[in-house]
């Protein structure tokens, strides 16, 4: 403004001098003075004005970039808190992208038996531990505190029930504890009856040591979950956390519009399987223009799910996809967008049998991506090649199907008769006692 302060000053005066002049009512002196003063004044108020208005425009456009740095803070907020952060010690991208691979690899072994197929597949000789029979199978689980483990281990002793040359199976359960498991461990090893030692670990690092300690003594098989050594005989798993994270995050970006809010619920961190089903899932959201309003641990709890639900709802007006790692709680999830009045989200579950049920029923965008409890048969069946000194993989990497809207009505069908916890990748139904020995009837 004060550039043209020069410019303003004389067209001003000219024209109040030109209309003092016409008035004529003082010399031409007094009319130039009088004239400077009135163009200062205005020149003072325009300035002033012009000022001010400048000040309201910077305001307005300090405001405006905070807003849209709040809101950019606020888009995807939840990628940013704690339980977002993906543990670096379990973190791997060449096991990333090599899952990525399994998924559309075509697994070897017998049709239709999943728990004795395998991908790319690494042999290893187990000679060293050939041995005669009668065997003694011991297994340190870490639990079998929730649905998914019971339908696991109830296979599990159906799969050793028929085959009488294990003599004994000492089962012991370490009840969600790590301090427990360390010590079940080196007590089964002290006892010195087991031939072959199975390990589903609590938590990864933890057991880490008393498996390596284990492996000294005897052969040592891990299931489910792993620990961070290469001692063992044998890991055996399917695909894995990263397989399960994809296919639910992806479906959910597949499914939901720019912008959507979406709600991750994690069960508990440093489990290698769990760490992995969200790094593959947070891969998916980082690149997805979905905004993640919060990450928070569940504890695989029903009650604790709903109200991480109730609140994000209360908090944000509306949720649009709810992303789980373990899907024993989908239908709890489900449950507190019925309490509060919402449409259902867009989900993924599991393959338990009420939520695929209510899936069903209720017409609702789901999708299940499965961690099968086929693979607790698959232990014991190694455990047998391994006595009779046969090679096996290592890892043993199996097929990970998942239940989508396509074959939903196939699975709910064939397991109309299986409680509500049942889990329909069990690959149990073939096996002697089925469907009773599962919680489920014939009729």
């Amino acid at each position: 403004m004060r550039k043209y302060r020069g410019l303003i000053v004389v067209l001003v005066a000219i024209f109040v001098i030109g209309a003092l002049v016409a008035c004529g009512s003082t010399t031409p002196a007094e009319q130039v003075e009088e004239a400077v003063d009135q163009v200062d004044e205005a020149v003072d108020e325009a300035e002033e004005a012009a000022d001010d208005a400048m000040d309201e425009a910077e305001e307005a456009v300090e405001e405006a970039a905070e807003d849209v740095e709040e809101a950019v803070q606020e888009a995807g907020a939840g990628l940013g808190m704690d339980a977002a952060m993906v543990a670096e010690q379990f973190f791997s991208q060449e096991d990333l992208e090599d899952s990525i691979r399994w998924m559309a690899a075509e697994p070897e072994g017998p049709e239709g038996q999943p728990w004795l197929q395998y991908i790319e597949p690494n042999f290893v000789d187990t000679s060293e531990f050939a041995k005669e029979g009668p065997y003694t199978f011991c297994f340190s689980n870490a639990g079998v505190n929730n649905p998914w483990r019971v339908v696991g281990f109830t296979n599990m002793e159906v799969e050793v029930e028929q085959h009488p040359e294990i003599e004994e199976f000492i089962h012991v359960d370490a009840e969600g504890s790590d301090e427990k498991q360390i010590s079940d461990i080196q007590d089964l090893v002290a006892g010195g009856n087991c031939d072959l030692l199975i390990v589903s670990p609590n938590t990864t690092a933890a057991l880490t040591p008393a498996v390596e300690e284990a492996c000294e003594s005897l052969p040592v098989i891990t299931f489910d979950r792993g620990v961070q050594t290469d001692c063992t005989v044998s890991h055996i798993t399917p695909i894995g956390g990263y397989a399960f994270g994809l296919v639910g995050a992806q479906f959910l970006a597949d499914n939901l519009e720019e912008g959507a809010k979406v709600v991750a619920i994690r069960i508990l961190p440093g489990v290698d399987v769990l760490e992995t089903r969200w790094a593959g899932a947070k891969a998916i959201f980082e690149e997805a223009n979905l905004d993640v309003v919060s990450v928070e641990f569940g504890d695989g709890n029903n009650d604790k799910v709903k109200t991480i639900l109730t609140d994000a709802i209360q908090k944000h007006g509306q949720i649009d996809g709810v992303w789980m790692d373990a899907g024993a709680t989908a239908v709890a999830a489900l449950e507190a967008f019925e309490d509060a009045g919402q449409p259902y989200p867009v989900i993924n579950g599991e393959d338990q049998q009420d939520f695929l049920v209510k899936w069903q029923e209720e017409g609702i965008t789901g999708i299940a991506p499965t961690f099968p409890t086929f693979q607790w048969r698959t232990p014991i069946l190694a455990g047998l090649m391994i006595m009779n000194g046969e090679e096996i993989p290592d890892p043993w990497i199996m097929p990970q199907p998942d239940i989508n809207p396509d074959n939903l009505d196939q699975y709910v069908g064939a397991n109309v008769n299986m409680p509500p916890l049942h889990y329909a990748m069990c690959g149990c139904e073939d096996m002697p006692g089925y469907p009773e020995a599962w919680g489920g009837t014939s009729e």
